[in-house]
């Protein structure tokens, strides 16, 4: 009998060649390019992406150094961006979007705009809504001053929204890879058993819930703060004297949706990438992972976070 052979498996093609541009840098895993991201998604082929994850400029009532279209302009700007997304996604990918709120002008009354978008991505663009989680960041500041800090009508907002949309009602996951630690009664409960019984609400509790399953399922409030002030990119930026984009979510969260949504080896984009965090994390996961931010000056500072130096050219 002939010996069976294992063939081994094609290399995976580095996401950049999927591009017909030159990236700013590039990984073994990834590349950073420097463009509008409505012209690099018209260049990815089609149901080429795994997952995006991306947090846009918010439309605040003050312009930003990043730059921030208003409320008002704020549907239509965003849309073809969410087009072009549907075209490129997996049909098992996802797309994860950070959005914060937003007042109205002058008044101390929330704007809807995140909400009026939510439903044209889901109504109109063709979206479905996997799910909505909340991200609670305990050190955010107590803003707008004029309403929280001098008037004291307001309480502090430290609440954004994050989308988890899909292509299909379908897409890739698993929370078995989001586990978090057991809380101090579960673990009692695992190690103690327990009895069959009847919650007020009429839910019938088993031995199968006292199970060691790894950790328990999280929830769709994601407790992280944001003020990191001491990273090994931070630092970097420091020592050269440069600072990086103002407005960075914390490398908790595009991980945590990463692991949630993708295995190794597929492709994780953001669109507005900022200072990459997103890429970071993704090469740190082993997941392919391409970043488009329209503004050189902070794609060249994003290099950092892979000891790439690109202020001097």
């Amino acid at each position: 009998m002939e010996p069976t052979t294992v063939q081994d498996s094609p290399p995976i093609e580095h996401p950049a060649t999927l591009l017909g541009h030159t990236p700013l840098y590039e990984t073994g895993t990834g590349a950073c390019f420097v463009a509008d991201a409505q012209d690099l998604l018209a260049d990815l082929p089609p149901s080429s992406i795994d997952l995006v994850v991306t947090s846009p400029p918010y439309a605040l009532h003050f312009e930003k150094e990043y730059g921030n279209v208003s409320k008002a302009e704020y549907l239509d700007w965003f849309s073809p961006f969410a087009v072009s997304v549907h075209r490129v996604l997996a049909d098992t990918g996802s797309f994860v979007l950070n959005l914060g709120g937003s007042y109205n002008a002058g008044e101390p009354t929330r704007s809807l705009y995140q909400f009026k978008l939510l439903i044209h991505l889901v109504e109109t663009l063709g979206f479905h809504l996997a799910q909505e989680c909340f991200w609670y960041n305990p050190a955010k500041m107590p803003t707008p001053a004029e309403w929280v800090n001098v008037r004291r009508v307001r309480i502090k907002d430290s609440v954004e929204y994050v989308w988890w949309l899909s292509k299909t009602p379908y897409p890739k996951a698993n929370n078995a890879n989001v586990l978090v630690p057991y809380s101090k009664d579960m673990e009692r409960l695992i190690q103690r058993g327990l009895r069959k019984t009847q919650r007020p609400s009429g839910h019938q509790i088993t031995q199968k819930f006292a199970k060691d399953r790894g950790g328990s399922i999280p929830t769709n409030f994601l407790e992280w703060g944001n003020n990191d002030s001491n990273s090994a990119f931070i630092r970097r930026c420091r020592e050269r004297g440069v600072t990086s984009h103002p407005a960075r979510f914390p490398p908790v969260l595009p991980a945590f949706f990463i692991r949630l949504l993708t295995s190794p080896g597929d492709i994780v984009l953001d669109i507005f990438s900022g200072s990459n965090t997103t890429g970071a994390v993704a090469e740190e996961l082993d997941r392919r992972w391409l970043a488009f931010e329209i503004e050189e000056s902070y794609a060249r500072i994003s290099a950092l976070r892979f000891d790439q130096d690109l202020l001097s050219e």
